[in-house]
């Protein structure tokens, strides 16, 4: 899924500076939104799986409206740094970012001092799609189920290996708390993102991969790569013969990474009403569906309201886990 870059704190605070207040910006005259192009900040660099996704949402929004729409990558610091200069922007909607769970409600917990709270300076604006994280290894390895790996951690904790995109992602913490649910100890190795977490995998450098369904996918479907169970609720649309965790035998299990649109906080309501209703008639199309569901996710649309009590819970729920990991990213 998607590059995460970890800088030190010291660099972290040098680029993200501080946050301004929006009291003084002006909100553009009602009825004539958008009168000017839409920048549309994405926080990886591009070919990632946020970054497919942001392009396919200005992609759509353009074609559909005649809007300008442009995809704006500012990556950096887990996306951190995307998220900073969104709350800096002025509150017009014409300045949005495509957010997701790690940099939203887990980046918040493990890096110290961030100069933004997502629940308070930037405003919800429209959920886009959730996928779950698989767990899969080489198509030459002995582990043919969720259980074989469990067994083997069983009867030799700490030696069976799993690569991910980085220490305190969601992708991570769905190891970590796959390790408690199963009781089994293994060893994680964490990469500098998907790609090569992905190629050590398939090289066997590494027994397991612990990943985005799309940041996977195109090795799934080439038939280099076997994913053994989805961490999502119910199975993916995209692998409908992959078991769950939770239908391997650990009930309620359920961890997934979610996509959304967001905004400066005091962007008009009128504004993000309209691109709330835009994204979401995007959402409902055939192909807009098949596209999203190609890349291993799955169409979600939500009223802003709706999405804004998911990034609120989540924000709370996620502090407790990310501190009960241990992980911190100084």
């Amino acid at each position: 899924m998607l590059r995460r870059h970890i800088l030190s704190l010291a660099t972290l605070a040098c680029a993200l500076g501080a946050v301004p207040a929006h009291a003084q910006t002006s909100a553009p005259a009602a009825g004539a939104y958008p009168a000017k192009p839409i920048r549309l900040i994405v926080l990886f660099p591009p070919g990632g799986g946020t970054d497919i996704l942001a392009r396919l949402v200005a992609a759509k929004l353009t074609e559909a409206n005649k809007w300008t729409v442009v995809a704006d990558n500012k990556p950096g610091a887990g996306g951190t740094i995307g998220i900073t200069e969104a709350v800096k922007a002025a509150p017009t909607g014409y300045d949005i970012v495509m957010g997701q769970k790690d940099n939203l409600v887990i980046g918040p917990w493990l890096y110290k001092n961030l100069p933004w709270d997502p629940t308070k300076d930037l405003t919800a604006v429209a959920h886009v799609a959730y996928t779950p994280v698989v767990i899969a290894t080489s198509v030459n390895s002995k582990y043919k189920s969720l259980a074989d790996v469990v067994a083997a951690a069983k009867a030799a904790p700490g030696t069976v290996t799993y690569g991910s995109p980085g220490n305190g992602t969601s992708i991570h913490l769905a190891g970590d708390l796959f390790e408690k649910a199963a009781g089994i100890k293994l060893s994680h190795v964490p990469y500098k993102g998907s790609n090569p977490a992905l190629m050590d995998a398939l090289a066997g450098n590494v027994e397991l991969l612990v990943s985005s369904l799309p940041s996977a996918m195109g090795q799934i479907k080439a038939g280099k790569l076997r994913p053994l169970a989805v961490t999502s609720a119910k199975r993916s649309s995209s692998l409908p013969d992959v078991p769950t965790v939770a239908e391997s035998g650990f009930k309620g299990f359920d961890v997934s990474t979610w996509y959304g649109v967001l905004a400066p906080a005091g962007t008009p309501p009128a504004v993000v009403n309209t691109l709330n209703a835009e994204v979401n008639k995007l959402l409902a199309t055939a192909d807009m569906k098949a596209a999203i569901q190609a890349q291993g996710a799955e169409p979600q649309a939500m009223s802003p309201e709706q999405f804004s009590t998911l990034l609120k819970n989540e924000y709370v729920q996620w502090k407790g886990i990310v501190e009960a990991s241990g992980a911190r990213i100084e």
